[in-house]
């Protein structure tokens, strides 16, 4: 029996209520295998879509059961690349980011199940809409892109709505997550589970720079911003609302605020921003993680990351 049996764990057949985040570039096939092998399930982050990359992962994965995530408003431009991913029997897919509409009939005819990541309740409404199994109430404070609302009362607007017009469906609360106290926290607040980010993306198996893995052992919660700078260097035409939560750094104090003078010179500055984070710079070059930075002190196994989440709040919630 689970340590902390919810209707997620029931539905999805986990040991553990917790689901890892599909963050680009990070969360590759290993990562999502080691989440999967400790109870929860893992996502491989599908990012802007390479399907050669994608395939790799999958193969990284090694049989595991996990799942698959995308940017929908990337997806859009290469719809196939679904359709490709979808042969590798992904259990979920998670579609964040843009209107999951066009991508639902597939995935369910492939009999993965859809989640829907939501920064407000209109996007909430709009997964309804296209049949989530599973929503996402995904708060200011994860790392990565987002948008403004905050978990805190985020999290029971939703569920609360839900419980009205779509029972059936499954909650997941996201951001600023990233021990057994922020899981505990979400299942009273109404969430049937948890989406972890940056808990994971600390950990050994994710796909991310030992200097950046540095940086987050250096920092606090005050050390990250919500900003656009790293798309314009990047040259992403992200939708407005969205912006990205990363380490405040040298890259962030330069550009933050000056975005059209970045706009201007990007053909000189997008080249430098690729070659700082393909060199694991942690200065000039987004850092990507959220404001639980400040409760996370080493770089560890992800299965044990998922192993004690659940412990502590078994433990707290009175369960353990």
């Amino acid at each position: 029996m689970p340590a902390l049996p919810t209707r997620l764990t029931r539905a999805l057949g986990l040991r553990h209520p917790i689901v890892s985040a599909p963050m680009a570039f990070a969360a590759g096939g290993a990562l999502a295998a080691a989440v999967s092998r400790a109870g929860g399930l893992g996502l491989i982050g599908g990012g802007y879509g390479d399907p050669a990359w994608l395939d790799e992962q999958f193969r990284s994965a090694q049989g595991e059961r996990v799942g698959v995530g995308f940017i929908t408003w990337s997806l859009r431009k290469s719809p196939s690349l679904l359709t490709d991913v979808l042969k590798h029997r992904p259990s979920a897919v998670m579609l964040s980011f843009g209107d999951p509409r066009p991508f639902a009939d597939e995935i369910r005819a492939a009999g993965a199940k859809l989640i829907c990541q939501c920064q407000d309740m209109a996007h909430v409404m709009d997964a309804i809409d296209a049949g989530a199994d599973v929503v996402v109430a995904q708060g200011s404070e994860a790392g990565g892109h987002g948008a403004l609302r905050g978990t805190l009362s985020f999290v029971p607007e939703a569920a609360d709505w839900l419980a009205a017009h779509a029972p059936d469906t499954l909650l997941l609360a996201a951001g600023g997550i990233a021990d057994g106290r922020g899981l505990a926290a979400a299942l009273v607040l109404g969430a049937d589970g948890t989406l972890v980010g940056t808990r994971l993306w600390a950990s050994r198996e994710a796909l991310v720079a030992e200097r950046h893995h540095g940086a987050i052992l250096e920092a606090d919660g005050d050390g990250t911003l919500r900003t656009t700078v790293p798309d314009i260097a990047r040259q992403l035409p992200w939708p407005r609302g969205f912006t990205a939560r990363v380490r405040r750094n040298a890259f962030t104090e330069r550009w933050h605020g000056r975005e059209e003078e970045l706009e201007r010179q990007v053909a000189v500055e997008g080249p430098k921003y690729r070659q700082a984070f393909a060199a694991g710079d942690p200065d000039n070059t987004a850092v990507w993680f959220g404001e639980a930075a400040g409760i996370i002190h080493a770089i560890e196994p992800a299965g044990a990351i998922v192993e004690r989440m659940a412990e502590e709040a078994a433990q707290r919630l009175g369960r353990g």
